[in-house]
């Protein structure tokens, strides 16, 4: 009696473990068929900023994929960050200027012989670089910068970079004005209602709420980029891209006359180590949710969807460069 109760709780034993490894050999099935799916960091630039709600925007649509996982929408210091992160593959996908781009590629500026391999994604909008003037100042065009009071953005931003290239543009340098302060976009409008300075730069998309502040408590004119120097500046820096803030436009500054200017492209970059499959349907799903009433992010509405994949100073991914083939709208 012992010896064959003995055997039947053996039995009992042994078919409880063959199931257990039944389960775990259907768990491990199971995590090899999602194995596909990709986790990816999106990195963006900080909260208050446009670059962080894109990403929110576009999280949940990236995340339909049957590829994706998830989406880690993280805040960082914007491009240069970005770009670094990238190389370093703590992202998978970032949005950048595409100066700071330009500059990674080549081994300039912040990546002094460390040349990246940017690959590109899609386009978006611009950030527009606008220079306003006090109506009293009697300036009129960046050469009349000369002997003027200044704000040309922080130490190292992009303002100061498009600021100094402007200005070179013209054959003026920082000796050429009576004053240059370091200001950010509030504190320049603060020192041009108090006087203090003539003109500032701002690189921003449009409109941008200091300047809105500004207007509606002083007399200021949108000085513009046009004509030779705008000539000069695109054809040296290909980052650059003729811009237009039209007049009448009650959400971008109501101004009475057009302001022609010049832009710098933002675009959504990832990383060269990410599939061709996975890219492929990043891209259409950006692509789709494009032309769909549900975008919520103004900046981007500012970029016709079939132009996000024209002009780009970055090499497309192979992904997203066949899917903009199969829908015939590269240049």
């Amino acid at each position: 009696m012992l010896k064959r109760l003995f055997f039947i709780v053996t039995l009992a034993a042994v078919m409880t473990l063959a199931a257990c490894g039944s389960d775990e050999g259907s768990e491990e099935a199971s995590g090899s068929g999602d194995s596909s799916s990709e986790s990816i960091v999106f990195g963006t630039g900080g909260t208050s900023g446009t670059y962080y709600p894109i990403g929110g925007a576009l999280k949940p649509i990236l995340e339909e994929s049957d590829s994706i996982d998830n989406v880690t929408v993280e805040s960082t210091g914007a491009s240069v960050a970005n770009i670094q992160n990238i190389q370093d593959q703590l992202n998978q996908m970032a949005i950048i200027m595409s100066d700071v781009g330009f500059d990674a590629i080549e081994g300039n500026g912040q990546f002094e012989g460390n040349a990246v391999d940017v690959q590109a994604m899609a386009g978006m909008y611009q950030n527009v670089v606008q220079v306003v003037a006090l109506n009293d100042s009697e300036i009129t065009s960046i050469e009349d910068l000369e002997g003027k009071k200044v704000g040309v953005g922080k130490v190292g931003s992009g303002v100061e970079q498009s600021a100094k290239k402007v200005l070179g543009s013209v054959d003026l340098t920082y000796d050429d004005l009576s004053k240059v302060t370091h200001t950010g976009y509030a504190d320049s409008v603060q020192e041009m209602k108090n006087g203090n300075l003539d003109a500032a730069f701002f690189t921003s998309g449009v409109p941008n709420s200091n300047i809105t502040d500004l207007m509606q408590q002083t007399d200021i004119s949108f000085v513009e980029i046009k004509g030779e120097t705008a000539e000069n500046l695109m054809e040296k820096y290909p980052f650059y891209k003729a811009n237009t803030i039209e007049a009448g436009d009650e959400a971008r500054y109501d101004l009475e006359e057009p302001v022609e200017t010049i832009g710098i492209q933002n675009m959504i970059i990832v990383s060269k180590e990410m599939s061709e499959d996975v890219v492929y349907d990043m891209t259409k799903r950006y692509y789709e949710y494009l032309g769909t009433e549900g975008v919520s992010v103004g900046a981007l509405k500012q970029l016709e969807r079939d132009e996000i994949a024209k002009g780009l100073i970055a090499p497309l991914h192979p992904g997203a460069k066949k899917f903009y083939e199969e829908q015939g709208i590269l240049e």
